[in-house]
């Protein structure tokens, strides 16, 4: 089968597009066509070397397709369509799979895949996977947030940021998110009560002081940009969620306010979820129901994966990239 790899770190153009055997799925594994793989910015941090992984490595942690063979354990049948999102880390075990996604086929455990409706496109289902699975864990299994809520969501017209918005305001919560100017109305449609620019920290200052209660959850991949902002909003007793970073240095600029808040600061890694396929049942349960939806904002060829980092990592929109091999 074809698949994307690279055989060194560096730019994306380390990206190959090679040969490599197909693999047969273990008792608790099944083997799926791939219909679309999601690309994710952590896709090209790993590639850079950032987890420094064993090489050569097939990238991508999202798919969605159709299952080819199964495990003797699996619970599938060939046919099935399915998603999910998996921990490329090149060998087996509970944080890692055999392979990354950004391929003709992927085998996977099946604790990281769920049933993919017949109403739900395989490119919506490849996208959804890692960023619904973050929204979800930091600001509900983190931040506590509950319904009738206050949340703040730093990028909300991003990839996890867009879905965070969503779950939020289907939970019921009050919503307040940030954004380039270009894109509040984006946010409002994403189900926003306040649609804010991200650079305006007096304007976010202000927007909260208006409100009835002031955010128990604030959510944010660029915490060395706002940490002191964020601080300066958060409840008392709130916690500071931080996903991404990963080149980050924050410095917290008045340690005192965040004492005297009793201020949670939490980061986090998804892959650490202890159910990643119940989350995914219930992403999926939303996105049947209309109460999320994933914008796709461009597909790409497998032989183009190497564009698709670029963009992924340099260019601005709404949503997420998917590769259809």
């Amino acid at each position: 089968m074809r698949a994307i790899r690279y055989h060194e770190f560096g730019g994306p153009e380390v990206l190959s597009l090679d040969s490599v055997p197909t693999l047969d799925p273990a008792a608790d594994e099944v083997r799926v066509q791939v219909v679309a793989a999601g690309v994710n910015p952590c896709d090209a941090l790993r590639r850079e070397g950032l987890w420094g992984d064993r090489l050569p490595l097939i990238p991508g942690s999202d798919l969605a397709g159709v299952v080819t063979a199964v495990g003797s354990e699996s619970g599938y049948e060939v046919g099935d369509r399915v998603f999910g999102t998996v921990p490329m880390l090149n060998v087996s075990g509970s944080r890692g799979d055999r392979q990354g996604t950004y391929a003709e086929e992927v085998v996977v455990r099946t604790d990281r895949l769920a049933s993919l409706d017949d109403g739900i496109s395989f490119a919506q289902g490849a996208a959804v996977g890692l960023v619904g699975c973050t929204a979800w864990r930091g600001l509900v299994e983190f931040g506590g947030l509950q319904p009738g809520g206050t949340c703040l969501i730093h990028g909300g017209t991003g990839g996890v940021g867009h879905v965070a918005v969503q779950l939020a305001a289907a939970m019921g919560a009050t919503v307040v998110a940030t954004a380039h100017p270009d894109r509040l109305d984006d946010l409002v449609a994403f189900g926003a009560d306040h649609a804010l620019d991200y650079a305006d920290a007096d304007a976010l200052v202000a927007a909260v002081d208006a409100l009835a209660h002031p955010p128990e959850v604030v959510f944010d991949h660029m915490f060395g940009a706002h940490a002191g902002v964020d601080i300066e909003v958060v409840a008392p007793g709130g916690s500071v969620v931080v996903i991404g970073g990963n080149h980050d240095q924050p410095r917290i600029p008045d340690l005192t306010a965040a004492i005297g808040k009793d201020v949670t600061i939490q980061p986090f890694d998804v892959f650490n979820l202890a159910h990643i396929d119940r989350v995914l049942h219930h992403l999926s349960t939303l996105l049947a129901s209309g109460a999320l939806t994933v914008e796709v904002a461009r597909r790409y060829a497998l032989d183009e994966a190497a564009a698709a980092h670029r963009a992924v990592v340099d260019e601005r929109f709404v949503g997420k990239l998917v590769i259809e091999p």
